[in-house]
């Protein structure tokens, strides 16, 4: 059976019996040579003679011995790899932990990660998972586990010492932006996160979405209505997408359709014009209409972006954040031999918002674009330590040819009296509601940015000040 998914990032979730991406077969020198050449057979007869040269001479004239599984196993994930980011082979083991993710239940660190030019990059914590706890943040830089270096190591090579029994601690060297170098002890367990959970701020609610697995809708819809039994008189709410990496395709369209009243929520379209598959909302909202605003940022991907853009095309909600991460392609799960030999993860389909937009590399932008602190306004001013889809080298284009916005001032950032320890972008989301609209909503002063540019080899900075308006 086929599964979709929309995974931000090509991440890997590490840990004990979690996304390891790690083969048990590593001790194949030992393995029969008819499993060996089974395997190979998954190529194909075309390609088997060349592909069996090569195996022959890297066996014979190799420094050391080889793993000819390992070897078979790297080079289909290579060539799948070579694709796009999200494509890729997964061996039986990890096709086992993956669906055990989707499941929302595994051991680990509780970390999205993905690798960025040979460096094994944090894409977010997952909510309330060891990592979160022990400081972990998103577009941190794994350098060693346990005192051993990673850099140039693949995810799953570094995934692969990264994992270990429930109980064990493993400690991460972290190297962060404005920071040496530092380590963190993470102590792994078995993870149970929930995907969704809800509180009051003010008079609105806020459900929070960290993620799309199978339990995911019924947990929204569970938050949501515990916290509307204890809040009737709630004005508002505030769905929070913010740094969820994404997940499954039938809970992105599930949890959409929580609130919505009809109309299409999102449709894939393959490589064939006429593959398309439509998606749509049935009747009834669980708010009762509600006011709604969406919160986004770059760690928004994938799943949360079919959220997000169904709801702002629908004109049921309107977005506050920062543009989204841009991964607009759906990947489909193909077992092999039923999963004896692992699964294909390749991608089959771009996926496009009612409006019929493709946010492949460009992301989803805001109806307010807010930054959560000055510091972070100031990066998306230069573009320094910006990641998203349009950062890997190999990404699908946009389907209409549309370019990732650029160096640009965002429109709001914390004035300096904010309270630090609370949160600008939800107290603006709130704003939002409070005012109706985000065109009724007062804005505030744009922060003064400082654009780097680079002319030859110097570097000059140029202080960029909001623009003068003159009524006459």
């Amino acid at each position: 059976m086929k599964k979709y998914l929309l995974i931000g990032a090509s991440a890997f979730v590490l840990g004990a019996g979690s996304m390891a991406y790690v083969s048990q077969q590593a001790i194949a020198s030992a393995q029969p040579r008819a499993k060996t050449y089974r395997m190979l057979g998954l190529f194909g007869d075309v390609l088997l003679g060349l592909f069996g040269d090569v195996l022959n001479t890297v066996e014979q004239q190799y420094v050391t011995d080889v793993d000819d599984t390992k070897l078979i196993q790297s080079a289909i994930d290579g060539m799948l790899t070579s694709l796009d980011p999200h494509s890729g082979y997964l061996d039986p083991e990890n096709f086992d932990d993956m669906r055990d993710q989707t499941r929302g239940e595994y051991g680990g660190l509780g970390l999205e990660v993905t690798s960025e030019d040979g460096v094994v990059k944090v894409i977010t914590p997952m909510d309330g998972t060891p990592a979160a706890l022990a400081g972990v943040k998103a577009g941190d830089y794994i350098t060693a586990v346990n005192g051993d270096s990673v850099l140039g190591l693949s995810v799953n090579e570094a995934v692969k010492q990264m994992r270990g029994k429930p109980g064990e601690t493993v400690t991460l060297t972290l190297a962060r932006e404005k920071s040496d170098p530092f380590d963190v002890k993470i102590v792994r367990e078995v993870i149970k996160p929930k995907s969704a959970t809800a509180k009051m701020e003010g008079d609105y609610g806020v459900l929070r979405i960290g993620s799309f697995n199978e339990k995911t809708t019924d947990e929204a819809e569970a938050a949501f209505g515990a916290l509307r039994a204890k809040n009737p008189q709630m004005k508002g709410l505030v769905l929070d997408l913010r740094n969820n990496p994404g997940g499954l395709l039938d809970q992105a369209v599930a949890v959409s359709d929580l609130f919505l009243e009809g109309g299409e929520i999102v449709s894939q379209r393959g490589r064939d014009p006429r593959d398309v598959e439509r998606y749509n909302a049935r009747p009834g909202d669980i708010t009762g209409g509600l006011p709604m605003v969406v919160l986004i940022n770059t760690g928004s991907a994938s799943a949360a972006e079919i959220v997000a853009g169904a709801l702002q095309d629908r004109r049921r909600a309107e977005l506050v954040g920062l543009t989204s991460f841009g991964k607009g392609s759906v990947q489909t799960v193909i077992p092999l031999r039923g999963g004896m030999d692992g699964a294909l993860k390749l991608t089959t389909a771009r996926y496009f918002t009612p409006s019929g937009r493709s946010i492949q590399k460009t992301g989803i932008e805001p109806d307010l674009e807010v930054a959560s602190t000055r510091d972070e306004a100031q990066s998306i001013a230069n573009r320094s330590y910006q990641f998203s889809e349009a950062s890997f080298r190999n990404a699908l284009n946009a389907d209409e040819g549309k370019v990732r916005k650029g160096a640009h001032q965002p429109a709001e950032a914390p004035p300096e009296a904010f309270d630090v320890k609370k949160d600008f972008q939800l107290a603006r989301a709130s704003d939002v509601l409070r005012f109706g609209s985000v065109a009724a909503t007062p804005k505030l002063p744009k922060p003064t940015a400082k654009l780097a540019e680079i002319i030859g080899s110097k570097a000059r900075v140029a202080e960029v000040k909001p623009p003068q308006i003159n009524s006459k």
